[in-house]
């Protein structure tokens, strides 16, 4: 790599301090990534409560304007439907935190990886200028951006190849599919072949013992012929 003059290497010293600058600021004024800002179960004890204190106002003014005590039916059917909008509230409460959180966290690896980046691209401009400075080249940057091209090609290998692992595992699974879908027909149509063969058999075996009937019947018959007619001779 060719060496830069020391006023160059003065000029572009100062455009990158300036960035150096400028990240540092946008580090000050970036919020503080934390993944625990919310304690939800706190937060539902206090929604529970207010719901408690607000059904009890309810209640005593309902006596108050009354003026008399409420029957006991009446008294369990209040209870009742407060304990289940109670119920339905906490639902409601369990949900919204739940999603809350979710977001929370989401939010909170975003900024990580931001300042992660930040305090990366800080450190390499910091080191990019020292060697402008010292040497006169600006290698440790081309480097940096090597590492990082290195890093994404790496990246969509990965990808690359998760994807192909995938599309291998629904071909396996559709020509697993496909050997269920032909042992299925086989054994339909070895049980066809099966009935077929059975129906067979028994005409068979209909028709040998009608023969066989019919043989003896005959046989029967001619000998009591031969009888009478030796009988009468």
């Amino acid at each position: 790599m060719e060496k830069i003059t020391h006023l160059e290497a003065l000029m572009f010293s100062a455009v990158l301090e300036s960035c150096v600058d400028q990240l540092a600021i946008l580090g000050y004024i970036m919020p503080v990534p934390h993944e625990d800002k919310t304690d939800i179960n706190h937060e539902m004890k206090e929604m529970t409560q207010e719901d408690l204190d607000i059904n009890s106002s309810e209640l005593m003014s309902a006596e108050q304007e009354s003026g008399e005590t409420a029957p006991s039916t009446t008294l369990q059917n209040t209870e009742h439907k407060q304990q289940q909008r109670k119920t339905e509230d906490q639902k409601s409460t369990h949900h919204s935190a739940k999603s809350s959180k979710k977001h929370t966290t989401r939010a909170a690896m975003k900024l990580k990886k931001i300042y992660a980046d930040r305090q990366y691209a800080s450190d390499i401009i910091t080191v990019t200028i020292k060697n402008m400075e010292e040497l006169g080249t600006f290698s440790s940057l081309t480097d940096a951006n090597e590492r990082e091209k290195a890093k994404k090609n790496k990246f969509f290998d990965v990808l690359i190849r998760e994807e192909k692992g995938k599309n291998e595992i629904k071909a396996l699974q559709k020509q697993l599919q496909d050997v269920k879908t032909q042992a299925d027909k086989d054994l339909q149509n070895r049980d066809k072949v099966i009935d077929c063969l059975k129906d067979k058999l028994q005409e068979r075996t209909a028709k040998l013992n009608t023969e066989s009937y019919y043989m003896k019947k005959n046989t029967d018959l001619q000998t009591q012929v031969i009888q009478k007619k030796c009988s009468s001779a």
